[in-house]
């Protein structure tokens, strides 16, 4: 069995879930989410009681014994937990912008981006894709969505235009990013470079 497939998820209050056929539908106070699983495994809401009290929680089970069904078992509960925890907290991505400047902006459904090129990089805003800017720090993005696999996807689109580099640091990067620097080529003096 797998660690993580067997593993029951739980239905937070003011989230419902779901299942028609072979797709699993996530409902709750952020929107609503979809999911079509393999038919390798089977999905199935359950009541149950707890010292907490009563909820209810979604099964996983996996058909046979095969690879494929050993395989998606694990990966259907994590994307139906991940389905639950973004339709009731949502996801979030933070951004820094650094360079001397480099400026991005948020107009309307597009993000414009001044990384350096002899153009601006316009982004268009993906459909459930909020992002916004710090108030203070104005090269400071977050990204939030309800859907992880999206969120995490849009940041690294951004991310892609201008990526970090070691010497000056300059560049896109996530807000818990470290970037490993690199020192410069030492200068070398007249003595030396005549021997």
């Amino acid at each position: 069995m797998s660690r993580i497939g067997r593993k029951p998820v739980a239905i937070p209050g003011g989230v419902t879930v779901t299942v028609t056929g072979q797709t699993v539908s996530v409902k709750g106070s952020k929107g609503e989410l979809t999911y079509a699983f393999l038919p390798e495994v089977t999905v199935k809401v359950e009541p149950f009681d707890s010292a907490q009290g009563k909820g209810s929680q979604v099964i996983v089970e996996r058909k046979g014994d095969s690879d494929a069904s050993r395989a998606r078992h694990g990966l259907t509960r994590q994307l139906i937990e991940n389905m639950v925890r973004g339709v009731s907290e949502g996801y979030k991505k933070t951004l820094e912008v650094i360079g001397v400047g480099y400026k991005v902006q948020v107009q309307g459904k597009k993000l414009i981006l001044n990384l350096g090129f002899s153009h601006p990089v316009e982004f268009p805003i993906p459909e459930g894709i909020a992002i916004a800017q710090d108030e203070k720090n104005k090269n400071l993005l977050t990204i939030q969505g309800i859907d992880r696999q999206l969120v995490g996807q849009v940041a690294a689109n951004i991310r892609s235009f201008r990526l970090p580099e070691p010497y000056k640091g300059k560049g896109i990067r996530y807000s818990t990013e470290t970037v490993r620097r690199k020192p410069g080529k030492a200068a070398v003096g007249k003595g030396a470079a005549a021997a």
